[in-house]
């Protein structure tokens, strides 16, 4: 009787766990939560090079009505062997996903990145712009 009694606790228990972690919001196919929010635009931008070290020698233009994003490197910098990072809006999110290094050095087709809102709704494509310093 006991054995029984103890099953019948384990069982609720498990159901009780099951159904207090189930989750009500929606998600995306790489499992992030999908808001309400339409805002959709980067608000930031780093470039760092393989040493993990800024190569900006400057500030990032950021243009959210033109959908752009002009950086320039020192003179000198390996555009093969590049790690984008952008700040994005709340809950927005990036493709294609960076996964390690980019090669940015054919500088007359510049690198196209999508921004996506947080309602998965709106997408806005941001060229990035690279040219080196003089």
């Amino acid at each position: 009787m006991k054995k029984y009694i103890k099953l019948i606790v384990a069982l609720l228990f498990s159901a009780l766990m099951f159904v207090g972690c189930s989750k009500n919001e929606p998600v995306d196919s790489d499992g992030l939560l999908i808001t309400t929010r339409t805002e959709c635009y980067v608000s930031n931008f780093e470039l760092l090079g393989s040493d993990f070290k800024t190569v900006l020698t400057g500030s990032p233009v950021i243009d959210t009505v033109a959908q752009t994003v002009s950086a320039k490197v020192f003179f000198g910098t390996d555009l093969t062997n590049l790690y984008p990072q952008f700040t994005l809006a709340q809950d927005c999110k990036l493709t294609p996903k960076i996964t390690g290094k980019v090669d940015f050095s054919d500088t007359t087709h510049p690198k196209v990145y999508t921004v996506i809102s947080g309602n998965r709704n709106i997408q806005k494509p941001y060229t990035v712009y690279i040219s080196v310093q003089h």
